[in-house]
């Protein structure tokens, strides 16, 4: 028996069983051709118009590193659509993000923590950090004698003054 008419035979088989239920027979009729009639409709009052070429910047995908992943997500998040191939899109090329504030960020941290303790750039850190203790030391010298010029708290509230204490007799 050829194929066409073992196709026919299912389907008049298939149509005798559902005309029993003519309820769900209209329903699986009528269904699709709403469906496909709602497409059409959508597509004839809204006509396609035409868009330039696409290009969309690269996105690294995690197997590329964790820092031009994020790169990827942040930087483009509003995902921007540009007429001309980007730089990213050449072979080989995983991210454009090289003037980028956190890839500059990270390239002084590695060159950081890379060098020795005997590099010169070192020594610069040690007088930077000896010079800011000096001039805290200084400071906290100056408060302490500003403190212990003023009268104590505690004696302006047992005479009850609530008002700046008198400057001491040596000032005038």
């Amino acid at each position: 028996m050829p194929v066409s008419t073992q196709l026919g035979l299912l389907l008049w088989k298939n149509f005798t069983c559902r005309r029993r239920q003519t309820l769900q027979l209209l329903i699986e009729i009528v269904w699709p051709l709403f469906i496909f009639s709602v497409l059409i409709s959508v597509r004839l009052s809204y006509p396609p118009y035409e868009q330039h070429e696409c290009h969309f910047p690269n996105k690294a995908m995690p197997s590329a590193g964790t820092l031009p992943w994020i790169q990827g997500i942040f930087c483009n998040a509003n995902n921007p659509c540009f007429r001309y191939p980007t730089p990213g899109e050449s072979p080989g090329v995983v991210g454009n993000f090289n003037n980028s504030i956190i890839s500059r960020l990270f390239i002084d941290l590695k060159r950081i923590l890379l060098y020795s303790q005997s590099d010169r750039s070192m020594e610069g850190l040690r007088a930077l950090a000896q010079a800011l203790r000096t001039v805290q030391s200084h400071a906290l010298g100056r408060a302490a004698a500003r403190l212990a010029q003023r009268r104590p708290i505690r004696r302006r509230m047992c005479s009850g003054r609530v008002g700046p204490s008198r400057p001491s007799s040596n000032h005038v």
